[in-house]
């Protein structure tokens, strides 16, 4: 996952060299947006799975998320974390 992730975000900072990356998210990359400007795209549930990943509880990693992640606005650059279903 780690090869196509770098793949995704080699193409979405051709299209926006600004485009910021999610630190240690690379498994959760599933694509970037387009249109008027490229931002890259993350999978919310994938991000907290690599939280677990890394010894998290579930309950620790979806408040680490929601604070450090999905609450933190680092301007129009920054990535997209979505969910499927």
């Amino acid at each position: 996952m780690i090869a196509r992730s770098k793949g995704v975000a080699e193409r979405a900072s051709e299209l926006n060299p600004e485009a910021l990356q999610a630190d240690g998210f690379d498994a959760a990359l599933v694509g970037y947006t387009v249109g008027m400007r490229t931002v890259l795209v993350y999978d919310a549930d994938q991000c907290i799975d690599v939280l677990t990943d890394s010894g998290m509880t579930e309950e620790e990693a979806v408040e680490w998320m929601e604070y450090n992640t999905l609450g933190a606005y680092v301007g129009p650059h920054g990535p997209l974390f979505v969910r499927f279903g």
